[in-house]
């Protein structure tokens, strides 16, 4: 079985491993320890910071005792093993802020530095590209771009080789090659990224040939890697999103004078998708490509934006999540899953379109993972489940959350769950609100779903649209037994004046965790009894 790794590049690169992350906590990675690395040329990056934490929750569920991020396991929720890894450019510190500095083109007088000042000039325009800030990444200068996250790998590696103040995100991303470069061709590498704006569209092309020379110059020409017989996968993120064009004040400084404009955003795709399907680099490093796109009005993000320039970076680029984020994710599972399409000479290219009437999408469990397998199946269950779930431990069990379901099991003589702790309950509720949502002073707050949904409401989005109620009222009286559309997948009543959820916990006890999902601590057979409770009550027939 290949080793899967996945690449998050720049901010959009973030938010699709923030979906992925989601897909690995309703279960869809099954028996799998997967490599994450996030790769930004910005430490402080918003949605880098979001889901960062986002994984590390996700770890911290499936510890137990010493067993750090826990062990696979399968057909549960948080099945996959998630080991993340972080590395970052260093292009904020003293002299190294812009690339006059880090070039040291102004300074001296020899031959060498003229013409290195010359060839500068003539690829980088001098009073702007030359002085930007470089600590962030949203400029759309993907040519400078991919030259410096190719020299900041690069760095990384003489700096392991000198082996003096090496940082603590240059240890990260060895380790992760290490782990790359023991699988050699049983890796499956998936980078997520856009092409049409910062540092993702900057690095894709750069990536392969950057881990290959890393790789060179730690082990002093003794050790390679053919990335070539590797399986590197990424997505063709186009504009999705746009924003309030950068005014003239804002860019009236250096530092500032240069930022990305979304009136060009389609221009950029054009252009990126030409250089996709024509560089020989491209189509030798990469077996599939997922072209991904919005073919409607791209979503202004300004309404989340309550200043007047327009973000370039650092801790306010944090914006809410979109659905082709969520498409990108599912991309990944589809190139980790797949058993053929990795033996051309050049990169497949793919692509699928959805549903379309009257103005709005309609998009089914089918439209994401396609139902080979019976994968679309597979995928509304999970996703069914842990939505249910969440709805549970939210909003029908009040502030008791997780705790206040074990003390239902514990009624109906279930015991053995009385000792997973306030804490370990504390972490999984706040994942659940991360997933769906949670409430700020009583102010309504949308998770990742709830977000995915909106961009596509009013459009059908998988299940009825009363599952997502957004206030406290709604929710409290929300039949968390019936959010499907199909009513076959809705969990079954009672007897006499017997609710869907009550009758659910009177069957739990029939439901307990099985041998072959591999659980071994309480939290996880909890879990793991939860999730088949669940799916028998889904009528699902995934045999």
């Amino acid at each position: 079985m290949d080793k899967l790794f996945i690449i998050a590049i720049g901010g959009t690169g973030m938010r699709c491993l923030e979906s992925f992350t989601h897909l690995s906590a309703i279960g869809m990675f099954d028996n799998q320890e997967i490599e994450l690395l996030t790769l930004d040329t910005d430490q402080t990056n918003g949605n880098k910071g979001r889901v960062e934490e986002l994984i590390r929750l996700y770890s911290r569920i499936k510890t137990s005792g010493s067993t750090e991020g826990g062990t696979p396991n399968a057909n549960t929720f948080f099945s996959a093993k998630l080991n993340l890894h972080r590395y970052y450019t260093n292009y904020s510190a003293t002299g190294r802020e812009n690339y006059k500095n880090i070039s040291k083109i102004a300074s001296g007088s020899t031959e060498e530095q003229k013409n290195n000042r010359l060839i500068s000039d003539l690829f980088l325009d001098n009073n702007s590209v030359q002085e930007f800030n470089l600590a962030h990444g949203y400029r759309a200068q993907t040519h400078l771009g991919s030259m410096l996250m190719y020299h900041g790998i690069v760095e990384a590696a003489r700096n392991i080789v000198k082996g003096a103040d090496v940082q603590p995100q240059e240890r990260e991303l060895d380790q992760f090659v290490s782990k790359l470069e023991k699988a050699g061709a049983n890796a499956r590498v998936f980078i997520f990224g856009s092409i049409f704006g910062g540092t993702g569209a900057s690095s894709i092309p750069v990536i392969p040939k950057a881990l290959q020379d890393f790789v060179k110059i730690r082990s002093a020409g003794a050790s390679t890697i053919d990335f070539t017989k590797a399986k590197f996968g990424s997505t063709l993120l186009t504009e999705y999103f746009t924003f309030k064009k950068p005014d003239e004040k804002q860019k009236s400084g250096k530092e500032n004078s240069v930022i990305a404009d979304p009136s060009f955003f389609p221009l950029n795709s054009q252009a990126a998708l030409q250089f996709y399907q024509s560089d020989p680099t491209v189509q030798k490093s990469y077996k599939i490509l997922y072209h991904i796109g919005w073919p409607i009005d791209s979503k202004n993000i300004d309404a989340e934006n309550s200043g007047h320039e327009t973000i370039t970076g650092g801790a306010n680029q944090k914006n809410p999540c979109h659905i082709t984020e969520l498409l990108c994710a599912c991309a990944a599972y589809d190139f980790f899953t797949r058993d053929n399409g990795f033996d051309g000479a050049k990169a497949e290219y793919l692509y699928k379109a959805v549903e379309f009437n009257n103005n709005s999408f309609s998009f089914s469990f089918n439209d994401f993972v396609g139902n080979n397998n019976k994968a679309g199946e597979i995928f509304a269950n999970r996703l069914g489940a842990f939505f249910s779930l969440a709805h549970i431990s939210l909003s029908i069990n009040g502030e008791a959350g997780i705790k206040g379901f074990i003390t239902r099991c514990q009624k109906q003589k279930l015991t053995q769950y009385a000792t997973i702790t306030d804490e370990e309950c504390h972490d999984i509720n706040d994942y659940f609100k991360l997933f769906a949502y949670g409430f700020s002073n009583e102010r309504f707050i949308s998770g990742w779903l709830y977000q995915i949904r909106n961009t596509v409401a009013p459009g059908t989005f998988m299940f009825d649209s009363k599952a997502f109620p957004d206030t406290a009222s709604e929710l409290k009286k929300l039949d968390v037994g019936a959010l499907f559309l199909d009513d076959k997948h809705h969990w079954s009543k009672g007897g006499f004046l017997s609710n869907r959820y009550d009758n659910f916990i009177d069957k739990l006890i029939e439901s307990d965790s099985k041998e072959e999902q591999k659980v071994n601590t309480t939290k996880e057979k909890f879990l793991a009894h939860i999730y088949n409770a669940i799916t028998v009550s889904q009528n699902f027939n995934l045999n």
